[in-house]
């Protein structure tokens, strides 16, 4: 009986553990969406409330790695358990960094409300939706276990790289025609490059899945074939 305690109890910790993680990355969606909502409408209030909120993602953070860390020291975990536990705290990292670039959009925000603005937003919130899709994605393969789905989302990654690419020449000509496009559009341009680190952020969350149920990195997986 004793012994069962002791492994449900274990179980317990471990789920909880993940259920953390799961309501971290639910924070860090609603930054991105309130970030780029904030930017597209041009409004300084919605921009400083996912400012306001970023304190809350660092706080979830480091209740993930306190919590981690004293499964390690108690626990003492092997194998699968001990890789579930540590990348559990890699994707907390990876979590409180996209949320640090979804408040820096924000603050991007109150620069840009105070110039005319030089083009419609078409293409950063596109990619944000598919930044935003990436990280739920792996969100969700996180907690089904799910490799398959992870992967799918990490091969996205090109198309989020593609998008930066073609905000950039767009706006690089913005700026060559008319001097006065400098500075918001090297903000916009920015904001485009934060988009593009957390979908690199979010392929990382990928790759700790791989490695939490594989014991294997993710080097360069093939392209899935054509439907």
């Amino acid at each position: 009986m004793g012994t069962n305690h002791i492994v449900k109890s274990y179980d317990q910790e471990i789920t909880l553990l993940t259920r953390q993680v799961l309501e971290m990355g639910g924070l860090v969606e609603h930054q991105i969406a309130g970030a780029v909502d904030a930017l597209v409408k041009r409004s300084v209030e919605d921009a400083a409330k996912v400012v306001e909120a970023d304190d809350q993602v660092d706080r979830m953070e480091e209740e993930i790695d306190q919590h981690a860390i004293r499964l390690l020291a108690t626990r003492q975990p092997m194998a699968v358990d001990l890789r579930v536990i540590a990348m559990a705290m890699k994707i907390a990292n990876d979590l409180e960094r996209i949320g640090d670039y979804a408040a820096n959009i924000a603050k991007r925000c109150k620069r840009l409300v105070a110039s005319p603005p030089i083009k419609p937003l078409y293409t950063i919130p596109r990619m944000a939706l598919i930044t935003q899709a990436m990280l739920k994605q792996v969100l969700d393969a996180y907690v089904e276990r799910d490799v398959a789905k992870a992967v799918a989302a990490w091969h996205r990654d090109d198309e989020v790289d593609d998008m930066y690419t073609s905000v950039f020449r767009e706006l690089l000509t913005y700026m060559m025609e008319d001097p006065r496009n400098i500075s918001p559009a090297l903000d916009l341009i920015a904001v485009a490059k934060h988009l593009e680190r957390m979908a690199d952020h979010a392929t990382n969350i990928a790759e700790q899945i791989h490695y939490m149920i594989h014991g294997q990195r993710i080097n360069r997986l093939p392209q899935p074939a054509a439907g």
